[in-house]
């Protein structure tokens, strides 16, 4: 089956066409971050008007890459949620009238499964069960993974996402938006330990997260030291969410019994995590997968590619209303029976 897959649920616009027997054909990805930099965070109407302009011409650019026409699609796999609300309007207006068009299923896609499932692309792929660290701007969440459409919620962040908290302090040292790649880039001209941060609910007890404190914290550090201590202060921070988010995901895997963490989301594209994971998989005798680089962000590879495995599981196409879901738990998804 050869599945065109559409992403619009924030600030990139993402087409892909994928094959389930020869795999993803093309993918093309539109940012809008230069658009929103200068406002410091996404304006939603902004979004949901470049995503009107953007759709259509990327659509035409991956057929063609592909070597496929309209006609040679079998699926159209769209984000439904969770998202802005318009920018998810956009997507799923646009792949459900395809669909209908063209007289082949459109999939409804969660977000978050997209993202989830995205480790399989690439090689080695991670067998069924396994635990999923899922790391963004928007969400903070550990997850069992059981197949397909069978996912239980371990653990989440009670307050901000670690992305989140990447950028909220990278504006606190005065790097823009998005502040979390650059301060990632800041962290390693620093020392981790020049200054000490707290790591929230390390030691909780369960499997939940927090980093509004964090951020407090370095809010305060900032006022006393000065940004000339810039690049001290993003090392200490990094190492903080790291050793957060290592922890946790230490603790779930020997709550659940398993030996397979899949890591996914645009945080997990950050090499202090991932060097720190894979040291702690070699000492605990776990596995760790995670997509490749470029599709750590937000992109129409994954959707087309989660759609193909909903279709293929039984879990069925949209029933054509293409009403969105911008508040959306993961959890809420359905096994196959």
């Amino acid at each position: 089956m050869k599945i065109l897959g559409v992403e619009s649920s924030c600030d990139e616009t993402g087409l892909a066409v994928y094959d389930t027997e020869a795999g993803l054909l093309a993918q093309a990805v539109h940012t809008q971050v230069a658009m929103h930099a200068e406002y410091g965070g996404v304006v939603p109407e902004l979004a949901s008007r470049d995503h009107i302009r953007r759709v259509v011409p990327l659509t035409r650019q991956v057929l063609a890459e592909a070597g496929l026409a309209l006609d040679d699609l079998d699926a159209v796999a769209y984000t439904q949620g969770p998202g802005l609300a318009g920018a998810l309007l956009v997507g799923a207006g646009f792949a459900n009238a395809l669909a209908a068009a063209r007289g082949v299923p459109a999939i409804a896609v969660h977000h978050l499964e997209g993202h989830l499932l995205s480790p399989l692309l690439a090689e080695p792929r991670p067998d069924f069960p396994f635990v999923a660290l899922l790391v963004s701007g928007g969400h903070t969440q550990l997850m069992r993974v059981g197949g397909v459409g069978g996912y239980e919620l371990l653990g989440e962040t009670v307050d901000d996402a670690a992305g989140e908290a990447f950028d909220k302090t990278a504006q606190l040292l005065g790097l823009g938006y998005p502040g979390g790649p650059a301060l990632a880039r800041l962290a390693e001209d620093g020392e981790a330990y020049h200054f000490k941060l707290p790591r929230p609910m390390l030691h909780s007890g369960d499997l939940d997260f927090s980093f509004s404190g964090l951020k407090t914290a370095v809010l305060t550090l900032v006022k006393k030291e000065g940004i000339a201590q810039a690049a001290h202060i993003a090392a200490a921070f990094q190492a903080a969410v790291v050793d957060v988010l290592a922890g946790k995901c230490l603790a779930a895997l020997k709550q659940t019994g398993l030996h397979r963490l899949v890591v996914a989301g645009g945080v997990g594209a950050n090499r202090a995590l991932r060097a720190r994971l894979d040291a702690e998989a070699v000492q605990h005798r776990h596995r760790v997968f995670y997509p490749p680089l470029h599709l750590c962000t937000d992109n129409g590879a994954m959707i087309a590619f989660a759609g193909g495995l909903r279709l293929e599981a039984g879990l069925g196409p949209a029933d054509g209303r293409f009403a969105v879901r911008p508040r959306w738990g993961l959890a809420e998804l359905s096994p196959p029976a």
